[in-house]
């Protein structure tokens, strides 16, 4: 493999952003986009190594199936089924690229987004680029989307990223220093803004799977980034019930959990608590005080001040066991076209972790009927996560 530096030759495009973060925008050999974000005071050099990798076309663009019981579009994504599997060290595909590893990045980095190479969105939009094929059949609408009957499909257009949190093999978003959370903070306001600008994107969702228990196929410390084609259905009923019961509804929820005993950790411009009404063992949420929609809308001192309390958030969760505990932390944003002033961005961050050793598993009710029974108290949870949470060091 011959890795050449793509510095002077302008393959590679920079920018400036916030808290002294650089962008860094170029494409992998197959055409999907990578973009670099070097943390403020990097030690790497402004070159960039070009993907010398020779690669196979890009899938075809999945489909989504409509069903018709629920009006939920299930998208048919063939090309993940064999993705990797828990690769040692010297095979992490996330790792900066050796002579004797060709993964999906070619330098070193302190931040990477790229495009998925089997994703279950996209990558059929005209912004597209590279070989992708053309959509044959895309959503033309909320409309369209919203239509019931019977045998109807679509193209699943969108985009799919992967966020690398670090080039190390192992770790995840809490392992990280605040500079490091706080570039991928940076990075994840500038990938919604840009993914939202996208023909047919509904809404954008960054989020980050945490643990084997999860799910998660790579150790690498990483997250990911869906663009969808249509507004999600947990968000659909989010927005039913903004419709309900007003407006202020986020506003209402803030109050009433700032004035109760499940606050775990609290800022100047953010609040974490254990719901009211929590599902899962392990369950909090962290909501800006400020109504934003999105990353995007964030201001530099609330992108300042979350990474800090994010991480002792994420720090505090794993110091309620000897053990990292498994998890999902969700970051909900607005749809891109409706419900940007009533619906507000928030973390759902959940755990099946029920015990040191116990996983809570969704069986019948659950799984079937979405009839949600708690083992664990939510005030409960709450007082062990804050003990917890005051035994942390940044």
């Amino acid at each position: 493999m011959n890795m050449r530096d793509s510095g002077a030759s302008g393959a590679s495009a920079s920018a400036a952003l916030g808290a002294g973060v650089v962008r860094r925008t170029t494409h992998l050999a197959d055409g999907r986009e990578l973009i670099y974000y070097d943390d403020p005071g990097t030690t790497l050099g402004p070159g960039r190594a070009l993907d010398a990798r020779v690669l196979a076309p890009r899938p075809e663009t999945a489909t989504m199936r409509l069903d018709v019981l629920t009006g939920d579009w299930i998208t048919v994504a063939a090309a993940r089924q064999n993705r990797v599997m828990l690769p040692s060290a010297d095979a992490d595909p996330l790792a900066p690229q050796t002579p004797s590893n060709l993964s999906e990045i070619p330098s070193r980095y302190d931040v990477a987004v790229f495009e998925n190479r089997s994703p279950a969105f996209g990558p059929a939009l005209t912004e597209a680029i590279g070989a992708a094929p053309a959509a044959v059949d895309a959503p033309t609408g909320l409309d369209d989307l919203g239509a019931l009957g019977l045998s109807r499909s679509r193209t699943s257009v969108g985009r799919c990223e992967v966020v690398c949190f670090s080039p190390e093999h192992e770790g995840s978003f809490g392992t990280q220093t605040v500079t490091r959370a706080r570039t991928v903070i940076e990075a994840w306001a500038d990938r919604t803004e840009a993914l939202s600008a996208l023909t047919g994107v509904q809404q954008v969702f960054p989020f980050e799977n945490r643990g084997e228990a999860i799910g998660v196929t790579l150790p690498h410390p990483h997250g990911q980034i869906y663009a969808y084609p249509y507004v999600t259905p947990r968000t659909t009923r989010l927005l039913d019930s903004i419709a309900r019961t007003g407006p202020d509804l986020f506003e209402q929820i803030l109050a009433f959990e700032q004035a109760s005993e499940r606050v775990v950790l609290r800022g100047e411009h953010w609040t974490a608590f254990v719901p009211f009404a929590a599902r899962w063992p392990l369950e909090v949420h962290l909501m800006p005080h400020r109504h934003a929609p999105d990353f995007a809308a964030l201001t530099p001192e609330e992108r300042d001040e979350l990474a800090s309390l994010y991480l002792r958030l994420l720090r505090g969760v794993d110091a309620l066991y000897d053990t990292p505990t498994p998890y999902i932390a969700a970051w909900h944003q607005a749809p891109v076209h409706v419900g940007r002033d009533t619906a507000r961005l928030r973390l759902e961050l959940t755990s099946p972790r029920r015990a040191a050793d116990k996983l809570k598993f969704l069986a019948g009710s659950e799984a079937a009927m979405g009839a949600w029974t708690a083992e664990i108290e939510p005030e409960q949870s709450a007082a062990r996560l804050r003990d917890a949470i005051a035994g942390v060091t940044l």
